[in-house]
């Protein structure tokens, strides 16, 4: 790699800043973090979080150099579709007799004990507060395969990161594979955002209505990804924008100045974007709404405020 082309790199990567979100008592849009369940094993989470970095820095820093076709930094897009597509019930997973919407996986062995716990209490959160279980594979066609894709390492960065996080959007159909690779993808947040691809959701930000809440600054992105900040024509489940969703980049995202914002919330430009802390509660109301969960969606809370207000009346 000639100098010219290391310091675009580093400008690159550099560019991509913090951005957790502190939610306040009462929000509605809370991010939902499950503790791992007590069962007597003091060492149950190993795999230490640091929140040094958002979403966008840990799964963009280096998946621009992977193989795969990558869309939005850590989408798969298949080779039988030729574009993101997840427009119809085509790409959802099967709800069967019993009301449930089964999530066949299977978790490579490479992964270590604490690594696969920690994408247990991960899925944990979909099993307890959606309709949608993430179920070890027995006999099943179709089947989402978490696997430790190997990344590369990104020396600029101190200390260096060393990734791969992508998934498919929706159900592909057969094996679909999930990566987390096991150095720097098995956060709490990063697992739930790529399963929450394998489910059907795309990122916040590429909502058909983004251009309310947010302003794209087209001047500070690097010209080969503006195709990531395109926007997609979303099933919005008649649900809020939400700032504080698993699912919405950082605000530097693919910057080609260091600090300089490439994605500002509007109208309050202070409003944080790109926690990777965990599903919000509107993250989860969405799933309960793609899914028909009827039952799971009487229990959210933006649902029983409504329900409240109605009798009320």
């Amino acid at each position: 790699m000639d100098l010219r082309a290391s310091i675009s790199l580093l400008v690159l990567l550099l560019g991509l800043s913090m951005a957790l979100p502190v939610m306040e008592d009462g929000d509605e849009n809370e991010i939902v973090f499950e503790e791992p369940e007590e069962d007597g094993d003091e060492n149950e989470i190993l795999i230490e979080e640091s929140d040094s970095v958002d979403i966008t820095t840990q799964i963009l820093a280096t998946n621009n150099a992977s193989s795969e076709l990558l869309m939005e930094g850590d989408l798969v897009v298949p080779r039988t579709r030729n574009a993101l597509a997840c427009w119809n019930n085509n790409c959802l997973w099967k709800k069967s007799s019993n009301g449930k919407v089964e999530v066949p996986y299977t978790v490579n062995s490479q992964f270590s004990s604490a690594a696969k716990r920690k994408i247990q209490n991960a899925m944990a959160t979909f099993n307890r507060k959606t309709c949608v279980q993430f179920v070890a594979r027995s006999t099943q066609r179709d089947y989402i395969s978490i696997e430790n894709r190997d990344g590369v390492t990104v020396a600029v960065i101190v200390p260096p990161i060393f990734l791969r996080c992508f998934s498919s959007l929706g159900r592909t159909g057969g094996k679909q594979v999930v990566s987390l690779q096991k150095n720097g993808c098995v956060y709490h947040g990063i697992i739930q955002h790529e399963l929450n691809h394998a489910l059907g959701f795309y990122h916040e930000q590429t909502r058909s209505d983004r251009d309310q809440y947010v302003k794209i600054n087209w001047n500070y992105i690097n010209p080969r990804m503006t195709h990531n900040f395109k926007k997609q024509r979303t099933n919005n489940l008649n649900t809020p924008y939400d700032y504080s969703s698993v699912m919405h980049y950082g605000r530097t995202a693919f910057t080609v100045q260091n600090g300089r914002e490439t994605i500002t919330p509007i109208p309050n430009r202070s409003v944080k974007i790109g926690q990777r802390q965990g599903l919000s509660t509107t993250d989860i109301l969405r799933i309960n709404k793609l899914y028909g969960c009827c039952e799971y969606d009487l229990l959210h809370p933006m649902v029983k405020h409504r329900i409240s207000l109605r009798l009320l009346k």
